[in-house]
């Protein structure tokens, strides 16, 4: 059975939301993911970290976290 899935990653003021799809079956007491979705996590991360915005937007939904002035 396969589900897709958002995993979120925050660096620095930076969240992104990546779409990636995990596949269960009856043999591993957790879900796996393809080499491919883990590569895109790993490209995301390090755009994040560079500072390439568009670099990320490119696999994900990239939001910039504000603090709030309470």
């Amino acid at each position: 059975m396969r589900r897709m899935s958002t995993e979120l990653i925050r660096e620095g003021r930076y969240v992104a939301e990546v779409a990636i799809e995990l596949a269960y079956n009856d043999e591993s007491w957790s879900p796996t993911m393809s080499l491919d979705d883990a590569k895109k996590l790993e490209r995301v991360t390090l755009a994040l970290r560079c500072g390439d915005i568009d670099g990320a937007a490119k696999d994900a939904d990239v939001f910039e976290l504000l603090p709030l002035a309470v």
